[in-house]
Protein backbone atom coordinates (compact mmCIF):
# COMPACT_ATOMS: atom_id res chain seq x y z
CA UNK A 1 0.00 0.00 0.00
CA UNK A 2 1.60 3.31 -1.23
CA UNK A 3 1.88 6.44 1.29
CA UNK A 4 -1.31 8.02 -0.18
CA UNK A 5 -3.64 5.12 0.67
CA UNK A 6 -2.13 4.86 3.70
CA UNK A 7 -2.38 8.83 4.76
CA UNK A 8 -5.77 8.56 3.24
CA UNK A 9 -7.28 5.49 5.35
CA UNK A 10 -5.73 7.40 9.00
CA UNK A 11 -7.91 10.33 7.75
CA UNK A 12 -11.03 8.35 7.29
CA UNK A 13 -10.50 6.37 10.78
CA UNK A 14 -9.86 9.84 12.64
CA UNK A 15 -12.35 11.60 10.70
CA UNK A 16 -14.72 8.76 11.81
CA UNK A 17 -13.44 9.02 15.85
CA UNK A 18 -13.75 12.93 15.40
CA UNK A 19 -17.92 12.19 14.24
CA UNK A 20 -18.55 9.38 17.03
CA UNK A 21 -16.58 10.92 20.13
CA UNK A 22 -16.82 14.68 19.77
CA UNK A 23 -15.44 15.88 23.45
CA UNK A 24 -12.55 13.33 23.14
CA UNK A 25 -11.60 14.78 20.14
CA UNK A 26 -12.52 18.34 21.30
CA UNK A 27 -9.51 17.32 23.78
CA UNK A 28 -7.31 16.19 21.27
CA UNK A 29 -8.05 19.09 19.04
CA UNK A 30 -7.07 21.68 22.07
CA UNK A 31 -3.48 19.64 22.30
CA UNK A 32 -2.71 19.58 18.57
CA UNK A 33 -3.75 23.42 18.48
CA UNK A 34 -1.85 23.69 21.88
CA UNK A 35 1.13 22.09 20.04
CA UNK A 36 0.89 23.85 16.59
CA UNK A 37 1.31 27.18 18.19
CA UNK A 38 3.64 26.25 20.74
CA UNK A 39 6.18 25.03 17.27
CA UNK A 40 4.72 28.26 15.12
CA UNK A 41 5.76 30.18 17.90
CA UNK A 42 9.12 28.34 18.35
CA UNK A 43 9.77 29.10 14.44
CA UNK A 44 8.55 32.18 14.71
CA UNK A 45 11.31 33.36 17.39
CA UNK A 46 13.88 32.00 15.08
CA UNK A 47 12.60 33.18 12.38
CA UNK A 48 12.49 36.90 14.41
CA UNK A 49 16.00 36.53 15.79
CA UNK A 50 17.61 36.00 12.76
CA UNK A 51 16.40 38.64 10.89
CA UNK A 52 17.58 41.00 13.27
CA UNK A 53 21.01 41.20 11.09
CA UNK A 54 19.34 41.10 8.00
CA UNK A 55 15.96 42.95 7.36
CA UNK A 56 14.46 45.58 9.50
CA UNK A 57 14.01 45.47 13.32
CA UNK A 58 9.68 46.04 13.32
CA UNK A 59 9.23 43.01 10.77
CA UNK A 60 11.77 40.95 13.55
CA UNK A 61 10.36 42.38 16.34
CA UNK A 62 6.51 41.72 15.28
CA UNK A 63 7.75 38.10 14.18
CA UNK A 64 9.93 37.62 17.94
CA UNK A 65 6.59 39.10 19.81
CA UNK A 66 3.99 36.93 18.14
CA UNK A 67 6.45 34.13 18.57
CA UNK A 68 6.44 34.84 22.49
CA UNK A 69 2.79 35.11 22.68
CA UNK A 70 2.13 31.98 20.22
CA UNK A 71 4.63 29.92 22.62
CA UNK A 72 2.54 31.27 26.04
CA UNK A 73 -0.59 30.21 24.37
CA UNK A 74 0.89 27.23 23.31
CA UNK A 75 1.12 25.69 26.26
CA UNK A 76 -2.20 27.45 27.81
CA UNK A 77 -3.72 25.16 25.52
CA UNK A 78 -1.77 22.14 26.47
CA UNK A 79 -2.15 22.16 30.11
CA UNK A 80 -5.66 24.19 30.77
CA UNK A 81 -8.03 21.69 28.24
CA UNK A 82 -10.94 21.65 30.93
CA UNK A 83 -12.76 24.60 29.76
CA UNK A 84 -12.66 22.91 26.45
CA UNK A 85 -16.09 23.98 24.34
CA UNK A 86 -14.81 27.69 24.83
CA UNK A 87 -11.23 26.97 24.40
CA UNK A 88 -11.96 25.36 21.12
CA UNK A 89 -13.52 29.46 19.78
CA UNK A 90 -10.91 31.14 21.37
CA UNK A 91 -8.14 28.53 19.76
CA UNK A 92 -9.56 29.40 16.22
CA UNK A 93 -9.73 33.71 16.90
CA UNK A 94 -6.12 33.15 18.72
CA UNK A 95 -4.62 31.61 15.42
CA UNK A 96 -7.40 33.44 12.94
CA UNK A 97 -5.83 36.62 14.40
CA UNK A 98 -2.47 35.29 14.07
CA UNK A 99 -2.60 34.20 10.63
CA UNK A 100 -4.13 38.26 9.66
CA UNK A 101 -1.04 39.91 11.51
CA UNK A 102 1.29 37.85 9.91
CA UNK A 103 -0.61 38.01 6.61
CA UNK A 104 -0.56 41.90 6.65
CA UNK A 105 3.52 42.00 8.02
CA UNK A 106 4.10 39.65 5.32
CA UNK A 107 2.48 41.76 2.44
CA UNK A 108 4.15 45.09 3.43
CA UNK A 109 7.37 43.68 4.23
CA UNK A 110 9.21 43.72 0.95
CA UNK A 111 11.10 40.89 1.70
CA UNK A 112 11.40 39.15 -1.25
CA UNK A 113 11.39 35.00 0.06
CA UNK A 114 7.97 36.26 1.24
CA UNK A 115 5.72 36.52 -1.79
CA UNK A 116 2.44 38.16 -1.74
CA UNK A 117 0.38 35.28 -3.19
CA UNK A 118 1.31 33.49 0.01
CA UNK A 119 0.93 36.64 2.67
CA UNK A 120 -2.82 36.94 0.56
CA UNK A 121 -3.34 33.53 1.58
CA UNK A 122 -2.36 33.50 5.16
CA UNK A 123 -4.27 36.48 5.66
CA UNK A 124 -7.48 34.73 4.22
CA UNK A 125 -6.97 31.28 6.20
CA UNK A 126 -6.99 33.98 8.94
CA UNK A 127 -10.30 34.99 8.26
CA UNK A 128 -11.56 31.75 7.43
CA UNK A 129 -10.05 31.04 11.17
CA UNK A 130 -12.39 33.14 12.36
CA UNK A 131 -15.39 32.12 10.70
CA UNK A 132 -14.60 28.97 12.09
CA UNK A 133 -14.75 30.62 15.57
CA UNK A 134 -17.63 31.97 15.49
CA UNK A 135 -19.28 28.66 14.70
CA UNK A 136 -17.09 26.94 17.21
CA UNK A 137 -18.82 29.47 19.75
CA UNK A 138 -22.04 29.07 19.16
CA UNK A 139 -21.81 24.84 18.55
CA UNK A 140 -18.71 23.94 19.69
CA UNK A 141 -19.44 20.21 19.37
CA UNK A 142 -20.45 20.61 15.81
CA UNK A 143 -17.08 22.10 14.79
CA UNK A 144 -15.84 18.49 16.14
CA UNK A 145 -17.99 16.66 13.76
CA UNK A 146 -17.23 19.23 10.78
CA UNK A 147 -13.44 18.51 11.22
CA UNK A 148 -14.29 15.03 11.61
CA UNK A 149 -16.01 15.44 7.64
CA UNK A 150 -13.45 17.32 6.83
CA UNK A 151 -10.50 14.71 7.58
CA UNK A 152 -13.06 11.50 5.93
CA UNK A 153 -13.52 13.56 2.41
CA UNK A 154 -9.69 14.37 2.39
CA UNK A 155 -8.94 10.94 3.78
CA UNK A 156 -11.24 9.72 0.71
CA UNK A 157 -9.75 11.69 -1.78
CA UNK A 158 -6.21 10.23 -0.68
CA UNK A 159 -7.07 6.78 -1.16
CA UNK A 160 -8.20 7.39 -4.50
CA UNK A 161 -5.50 9.01 -5.85
CA UNK A 162 -3.28 8.13 -7.51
Amino acid sequence: MDGNKTLGLISIIIGLIFIVFPIFSSDLISVIVGLSLLFFGISAVFFGWNMRSTYNYMLSNTALIIGIIAVIFGFLFLFYIDALPFLVSIQFYIVGFIMIIFGITGFLSRVNNISNFTSILVFLMGIVAIALAIFAQSQPIFITMVLGAVLIFEGLGLYVSD
